[in-house]
């Protein structure tokens, strides 16, 4: 991208609104209520023929730097200074306030180009704070309706004005954008490979990658993440539930390019009523489907609780590749203990991805964040793995020798073929007499042989049932 601007000013003035209108998708969480974005939140944007990356960032309000607001505060003046233009947002409906005089000042001191955006002014009802805002002192404002996409030329103009011609019109050099692969697409129908596949698909370990990191609230994502980049990236603090947006952010990891997804905490449903927390949880599940590798954050002190086995569950059901994060064990007295209870639990309460990867962490210290990550290499390279078809069908040969098939209505279910058609997940198909009268059991009995047979620890594995075609079955009788 040819440079970065920021989107800035007092809390419910439409920033999000204008930074999904930028960047084209619907990222940002929008609401009535003021203080909804907290984090900074970095995007791709565009505008005509320009493209550039662009910050959200929480309301402008004067409170202490101790508080969650003034925390907030923070990461405002964090995305205004790596930024080389700030677009200062005010409600022309409401007028210019003392609130927009003091933030004013504030990007004054800043010394980073200002574009004053005059927000909300479809119709007439905007026009007398329109004109009030020429006394801010940065020159005219721009007229814009960041909800029906009105003024954006003249945005666009501005911009330009601000960073200069050779800077607005650099090349793109973006890497690679948030965007799920045609492979991870669950709707995607299964396609088979007529080549032969004898040979093993080597693993790209250069390949970037996306990680999500889920849990319940304060379990310690945000921190975690935090710790990974080594900055205070994402808003913390002892509240629970700080984060709502699903925030994005580029790390490196031993040369290897990683995109995290910090999410909000994950809540049962049954005590989600807030529409705002309907929204964020959303979020966290397109979060989820996004991403290749999934970290479940346990709270050490309180693990295995409903909500973390149902979180499992989403994303087994989701395909992706998990692994289990028991952080804050900083706070652990009894550690030997506790470690054997946590994996007979995992065994127990976990035989739907058997073999899952677990770790010990802190994610206030940064005690074994590398132990995690080659634990998330190993489960993805797991996750990204192929069988050959020969060696699949040998090993369906023995294993009808070993258990063969129970009988249906008094003839016994015979399996023909069988061939892995996908990865990410590991997705197999079988071709079988009477599929349907097949019990879930000797599923379940195939499916773990495939695991243990062929090394699949700890990731989810589909396993296809399909009926022959009968060469005889349009023939006629004489």
């Amino acid at each position: 991208m040819s440079f970065i601007a920021a989107i800035a000013g007092r809390p419910n003035v439409g920033k999000s609104t204008l930074f999904n209108r930028l960047a084209g998708k619907r990222l940002a969480l929008v609401d009535d209520q003021p203080g909804v974005t907290r984090d900074r939140r970095l995007g791709d944007a565009r505008i005509g023929d320009i493209k550039f990356q662009i910050f959200d960032t929480a309301g402008l309000e004067d409170a202490d730097d101790a508080t969650l607001e003034g925390r907030m505060r923070h990461q405002t003046e964090q995305a205004i200074l790596e930024s080389d233009v700030v677009l200062f947002l005010i409600d022309a409906r409401s007028g210019i306030t003392p609130l927009d005089k003091s933030f004013a000042n504030m990007l004054r001191r800043a010394g980073k180009p200002v574009i004053l955006v005059a927000n909300k002014v479809e119709g007439r009802q905007g026009d007398d704070g329109f004109y009030e805002a020429f006394s801010m002192g940065f020159g005219e404002p721009v007229a814009i309706s960041a909800e029906h996409g009105d003024g954006m030329v003249d945005l666009r103009d501005a911009l330009v004005e601000a960073v200069g011609e050779k800077t607005a019109f650099g090349e793109d050099t973006q890497e690679f954008a948030l965007v799920s692969d045609t492979d991870d697409d669950l709707s995607d129908e299964l396609v088979f490979d007529d080549a032969d596949d004898e040979a093993e698909v080597e693993y790209d370990d250069t390949r970037p990658m996306r990680i999500a990191v889920v849990g319940r609230p304060n379990a310690g994502k945000s921190t975690l993440i935090n710790q990974m980049v080594g900055e205070d990236r994402l808003l913390t603090g002892p509240e629970a539930g700080i984060t709502r947006d699903s925030i994005s952010v580029e790390w490196e990891w031993r040369g290897r390019k990683i995109k995290l997804f910090d999410t909000a905490g994950m809540r049962r449903k049954a005590r989600v009523q807030e529409k705002l927390e309907k929204l964020s949880v959303a979020d966290g599940l397109r979060a989820i489907q996004y991403a290749e590798v999934v970290i479940i954050v346990f709270d050490a002190t309180i693990p295995f609780e409903k909500q973390d086995l149902q979180i499992i569950d989403l994303i087994a059901r989701e395909g992706r590749a998990p692994v289990i994060a028991f952080n804050k064990w900083d706070l652990i007295t009894d550690k030997q203990k506790l470690l054997s209870e946590l994996h007979e639990k995992t065994e127990r309460l976990l035989p739907q991805i058997r073999g899952v990867r677990t770790v010990t962490l802190s994610g206030q210290t940064g005690k074994g964040l590398d132990r995690l990550m080659e634990a998330v290499l190993d489960t993805h390279r797991i996750w990204n793995k192929h069988v050959s078809t020969s060696r699949l069908n040998r090993w369906l040969g023995d294993v009808q020798m070993y258990h063969p098939p129970p009988a249906v209505a008094g003839r016994r279910i015979r399996f023909k073929y069988i061939t892995q058609a996908k990865t990410r997940p590991p997705t197999f198909v079988t071709q079988c007499t009477r599929p349907e009268g097949l019990p879930a059991s000797y599923e379940r009995y195939l499916l773990n042989d495939l695991r243990e047979t062929f090394e699949f620890p700890g990731v989810p594995l589909r396993l296809h049932m399909r009926k022959g075609d009968n060469p005889y079955a349009k023939k006629k009788r004489f």
